[in-house]
């Protein structure tokens, strides 16, 4: 297992982070992710940690708190001593039926992560993340009581999800203008099947030297080695009845004619592959991968081991490049000048192109 600095911090995690979306008692919205309960818990937390996983991401709303309570319990369980491990959850959605009990208000927050501390037994938060966009509360107000919280020392850092690239920056002037802790991390959506984050999100992350975790790397199992142009819905998985994230379908296929031979070649699954590629990507910090068997989180844990050609990674990027989109193309056009590969003056190619 490699460690890569969480963004632009001291804090070391393992470049795959044990998601427990699937740590559920099979109840509520997430009952279609998966069931596990605690003695499954217990044994891909078990996994993971003998990987060399130190990273594990959940949030309060993943089966109304029962992800949080089941992890939690499985550090005590198998007696892990809470500075071997990188701690995250997430707030914002609701987690009761009152007016306030959504959202990244000061009040919500701070109810939200006493709760969270408390299923997951422990006196603070490694990452606290937001979970969403609140269309309603200042970001000053959000960032205000997340920077208490920090003082505080019940949480340790702090990330975001599912934002705007606007939304972020806009976040971090003000948390430099108010001289209040910023965000460290974005966790968000990249895989071969869907790369829109290369768009804005990406290039703002690396001007701002945040971390990028990954959420979703195989497309909701799309790149997982069940589906096919020839075997859109297989039987059995999660994804056929529940078609998420949303990909361009047409692309997926292209990308998964290219993902196979690949995998052939290298015997594995095309699940090694479709991680070892985003693993190649600097901007990746962590992925985060979950599992509701053993042997899903094994193939998985197998990518690291995996390092791309040159040529491999190039017919992975080529097959899954974004169709050009304003502004980016005129970006592209206009900066060749300043490159030196054209001279817009003179109406012609520089020569020293």
């Amino acid at each position: 297992m490699k460690y890569k600095p969480l963004g632009n911090t001291g804090l070391l995690v393992s470049q795959l982070c044990l998601g427990t979306m699937t740590f559920s008692d099979g109840t509520g919205i997430y009952e279609h992710i998966g069931d596990v309960g605690q003695s499954g818990a217990d044994e891909l937390v078990k996994e993971s940690i003998d990987a060399g996983i130190n990273f594990f991401d959940t949030a309060d709303v993943y089966s109304a708190g029962a992800s949080e309570r089941t992890l939690g319990q499985s550090f005590k369980n198998l007696g892990i001593s809470r500075n071997e491990i990188v701690l995250a959850t997430k707030v914002y959605s609701r987690m009761g039926p009152g007016r306030n009990d959504v959202g990244v208000s000061r009040g919500h927050i701070m109810d939200a992560v006493e709760a969270s501390l408390k299923r997951l037994q422990t006196d603070h938060i490694d990452l606290y993340q937001v979970h969403a966009t609140d269309i309603l509360t200042p970001v000053e107000e959000t960032l205000r009581a997340l920077d208490d919280l920090v003082r505080q020392g019940k949480i340790r850092y702090l990330g975001v999800s599912n934002w705007q690239a606007w939304r972020i920056a806009t976040a971090l002037g003000v948390s430099g203008r108010l001289n209040l802790e910023r965000f460290t991390t974005l966790q968000a959506y990249y895989s071969l099947a869907g790369r829109d984050l290369g768009r804005e999100l990406r290039p703002l992350l690396e001007a701002e030297k945040m971390g990028l975790l990954v959420w979703s790397p195989l497309a909701g199992g799309l790149l997982s080695g069940k589906f096919s142009r020839e075997n859109q819905s297989p039987e059995g998985s999660r994804r056929s009845s529940f078609d998420f994230p949303i990909v361009d379908k047409e692309r997926a296929w292209d990308v998964i004619d290219v993902l196979r031979p690949i995998a052939q070649a290298r015997d594995c699954s095309p699940a090694r592959i479709a991680l070892a590629w985003l693993l190649s990507k600097s901007v990746v910090t962590s992925i985060i991968v979950g599992a509701k068997r053993l042997s899903q989180l094994e193939d998985n844990i197998a990518a690291v081991d995996i390092s791309l050609t040159e040529d491999e990674i190039a017919k992975l990027d080529a097959v899954s490049e974004l169709p050009p989109e304003y502004p980016g193309w005129m970006l592209a056009t206009q900066g060749l000048d300043r490159m030196g590969a054209v001279d817009l003056w003179a109406g012609k190619t520089s020569q020293s192109s």
